[in-house]
């Protein structure tokens, strides 16, 4: 497989995870005390790191460390809005559309150099 598209697929389950383990007990365990949240957030993450750790080293072959970084920001905006928007039952606002632009300018800043061989 593409190790792009490997990544960016390791990226986006670690991702599920990740936000489930960060933001789900706001709503499943409201009322549970602290300790018994961060243990089933710690269960969770564990799962986002199984993902995270092959992701990375996955996409460290054909992206430097900051190419990583910028992929993840987005990859984690694009679960976080659906997340937001169908599990927490948030208002989706004009911010996240400013957000999101904002990332597709740190993309292409990023990712310029790779860019420019391609066109070539």
């Amino acid at each position: 497989m593409n190790p792009y598209l490997a990544t960016i697929v390791l990226l986006i389950c670690s991702n599920i995870f990740m936000t489930f383990a960060w933001y789900g007990h706001l709503r499943t365990l409201a009322t549970a005390p602290y300790y018994y949240a961060i243990l089933v957030s710690w269960g969770i993450a564990f799962f986002e790191y199984v993902l995270q750790v092959p992701a990375n080293r996955i996409g460290h072959t054909v992206m430097n460390v900051g190419q990583l970084k910028i992929m993840q920001e987005v990859i984690t905006l694009s679960v976080f809005l659906p997340f937001s928007v169908f599990y927490m039952k948030e208002k989706i606002t004009l911010d996240y559309l400013w957000a999101g632009l904002c990332m597709v300018a740190a993309v292409f800043f990023i990712f310029r150099g790779k860019l420019s061989t391609l066109v070539h």
